[in-house]
């Protein structure tokens, strides 16, 4: 919401940025205020040891989709699996 401020935002300049590239209201929140917090590196380096989505196989895409409760999975290309496991 340019423009507007929100006063619980410890990052406000980050919470934008990641409204834009298509962060929910919650997570850019809970990242914001975690840099802010930590600092931007620190909160960068959390997570990542899974390794790529491009690494794995199309069953194992599948079985991570049907983990996290996603539907209609079935029959997508993997490039369409690595997307909406990214996007979930």
């Amino acid at each position: 919401m340019p423009g507007r401020k929100n006063s619980s935002l410890k990052d406000p300049e980050l919470y934008e940025e990641l409204r834009e590239d298509g962060a929910s209201k919650e997570k850019a929140a809970r990242i914001s205020n975690a840099a802010a917090a930590r600092g931007r590196t620190a909160v960068g380096r959390k997570g990542g040891k899974s390794g790529d989505y491009e690494d794995w196989t199309v069953e194992d895409l599948k079985k991570r989709a049907k983990e996290l409760g996603l539907s209609g999975y079935s029959g997508k290309r993997k490039s369409e699996l690595i997307s909406e496991l990214r996007n979930h």
